[in-house]
């Protein structure tokens, strides 16, 4: 009969440590999220130990062995990168927490079940011993995983009082792993809600993060919502579900914007795109402060683009995102609906120019954010906006075919510009080059003598210098 321990892969460099580890007198055991993902079938880029070994026995003994490094020594935690692999070695553990923050008041324990209990769900609390390969899961673990099930070792409500970020792993690993909370790991979700307070902004974007890119965002973010903790750490989100008329004949904002992020994971080519599901999510969040009803039960949600990229950009700040992230969410959401302007009346060459040039680099994120958007159940509506933006896509490529589209300039650089005008660098150069580009996108390219001419001809307005032939 197979054993669970038949069903992990260990590596040989953990059977080593683990050799190493026995002849001086301790134990050693692959634990945590090594011993899940193996379960799994997931592949490990690395591995976490637990040891009885306290941690200055644990660096002596790693440290001939290759790199090591101590940050979190001070939690009972030891690195090492040996034969290729990273590996951490945390000393067993019997914390209490003073509930005010969510570090751990540490202790160190000298039983494996404690340390077992003492972790945020039974899948990661299972251990695997090296080099004996003797299988602990003294709460279930296997069963859960098994069964999809995501339960807390100790009660839930004392496990996430003690470190309120398990609250945001749990909606994580339903994001990633698909699996679903046990009814009383809900009920302590929603009790606590508050606790959130007490994490960084930092550690909560962290986890918001791999919350998106997993492989089920949508059920990850249903259980923010539901539990009260999206109120917390993204409000506009909850925000959405609002009713937009008496006769609901519009779809619900927040409905359909989940439908937008999984119909933009479903475009994705080269893996989770942080950046792109960030925009479908929040590309809606300015139309609760935009609503409008109008005469006859309709409802307008007008420039709704613009005061949603303001309040990206304000939620993605506070929630500390690096700024190109910042400002690329922000933007995609202030251009998702430009393309509507396209259906209704024949582009210009020089407004195609235009689209491409202010999405920039991000350009095929905003062909993927428009297609995802199109979430109507009349599949000839829908089917004539994919036509349409095809019609689009297709011109976009023809004009690029000509034209540099991705890079557009002016075609006199501003040293040309200073030379001609006699000008010094400041001001009056930039207001030169900027009414270039202008030309530049309504036209296409200008001869060298044409663009001299259109700068003659400013210059003039202006009653500068007129500038020389060049």
């Amino acid at each position: 009969m197979t054993s669970p321990a038949d069903l992990v892969r260990v590596p040989e460099v953990a059977d080593r440590l683990g050799a190493l580890f026995a002849a001086a007198g301790h134990e050693l055991h692959l634990v945590g999220g090594t011993v899940r993902d193996a379960l799994l079938g997931r592949p490990a880029d690395d591995l976490d130990f637990a040891t009885d070994a306290r941690p200055e026995a644990v660096l002596e003994l790693v440290t001939p062995l290759g790199t090591t490094w101590t940050a979190g020594i001070d939690f009972g935690t030891v690195g090492v990168l040996t034969h290729g692999m990273r590996c951490e070695i945390t000393t067993y553990r019997a914390d209490r927490y003073d509930r005010i923050s969510r570090n751990p008041l540490v202790a160190y324990g000298d039983s494996l079940d404690d340390d077992l209990r003492r972790r945020d769900f039974t899948m990661n609390a299972m251990a695997l011993s090296v080099p004996g390969h003797v299988f602990a899961d003294p709460y279930g673990g296997l069963r859960d995983l098994a069964g999809g099930a995501l339960r807390t070792p100790a009660d839930p409500l004392e496990s996430f009082a003690d470190d309120p970020l398990r609250m945001l792993r749990a909606a994580r690993f339903v994001a990633q792993l698909g699996v679903t909370p046990t009814a009383d790991t809900v009920a302590a979700m929603v009790t606590l809600t508050p606790e959130i307070g007490r994490i960084t902004a930092e550690r909560v974007q962290v986890e918001f993060s791999k919350l998106l890119t997993g492989a089920h965002p949508r059920r990850g973010l249903e259980l923010l919502v539901d539990t009260g903790l999206a109120d917390v750490i993204v409000p506009e989100l909850p925000a959405l579900r609002m009713e937009i008329d008496e006769h609901h004949q519009h779809k619900d904002v927040y409905v359909h914007s989940l439908t937008v992020l999984e119909q933009a994971v479903a475009l994705e080519e080269d893996g989770p795109d942080l950046v792109l599901r960030l925009a479908a999510l929040l590309h809606d969040i300015g139309k609760p402060a935009t609503r409008r009803h109008e005469p006859g039960g309709g409802v307008s949600f007008h420039h709704h683009e613009v005061v949603g990229a303001k309040l990206v950009r304000a939620r993605l700040k506070a929630l500390k995102y690096p700024k190109e992230i910042v400002e690329d969410v922000s933007r995609l959401t202030l251009l998702h609906l430009r393309f509507h302007g396209y259906g209704r009346g024949e582009w210009t060459d020089s407004a195609v120019r235009r689209y491409v040039t202010d999405a920039g680099p991000l350009v095929s994120r905003l062909h993927k954010l428009v297609r995802s958007d199109c979430t109507t159940r009349n599949r000839r509506r829908a089917a004539a906006l994919a036509r349409t933006y095809d019609l689009l896509e297709e011109r976009i490529a023809r004009i690029s075919a000509e034209e540099d589209l991705r890079a557009v300039r002016p075609d006199l650089d501003g040293n040309e510009i200073m030379r001609l005008l006699g000008l010094p660098p400041g001001p009056l150069v930039g207001q030169a080059w900027r009414h270039l580009k202008e030309l530049r996108l309504d036209r296409g390219p200008l001869d060298h003598d044409e663009a001299i001419a259109e700068l003659r001809r400013w210059a003039a307005e202006r009653d500068l210098p007129a500038p020389g032939s060049g």
